[in-house]
């Protein structure tokens, strides 16, 4: 049995759009927390400069699943627009 994954994503909106992305990030929240496999996916900070989701996947085919999930597609799509940088996502 594999180790549980964490992960921390970083998210710089352009000036402005804080409250859209924080909007994007709470419906895909509502989303993702029932995905096989996620045993942790919120928000952890969120300040006018950068929001940051915590995450935490029981194994590495449920985080490979969910990075290819309908949730993370749509999150994308709807943040596409509204960040200043593309998401860091970092191994914890």
């Amino acid at each position: 049995m594999s180790a549980p994954i964490d992960l921390q994503a970083t998210f710089i909106p352009n000036d402005g759009e804080f409250f859209r992305v924080k909007l994007a990030l709470e419906i895909a929240i509502d989303e993702v927390v029932n995905e096989p496999g996620c045993l942790r996916y919120e928000l952890t900070e969120a300040t006018e400069d950068k929001l940051v989701l915590t995450e935490r996947w029981e194994s590495e085919e449920a985080l490979d699943s969910h990075s290819k999930g309908i949730a993370l597609q749509d999150l994308n799509e709807s943040l596409s627009a509204l960040l200043a940088e593309p998401v860091q996502v970092d191994r914890l």
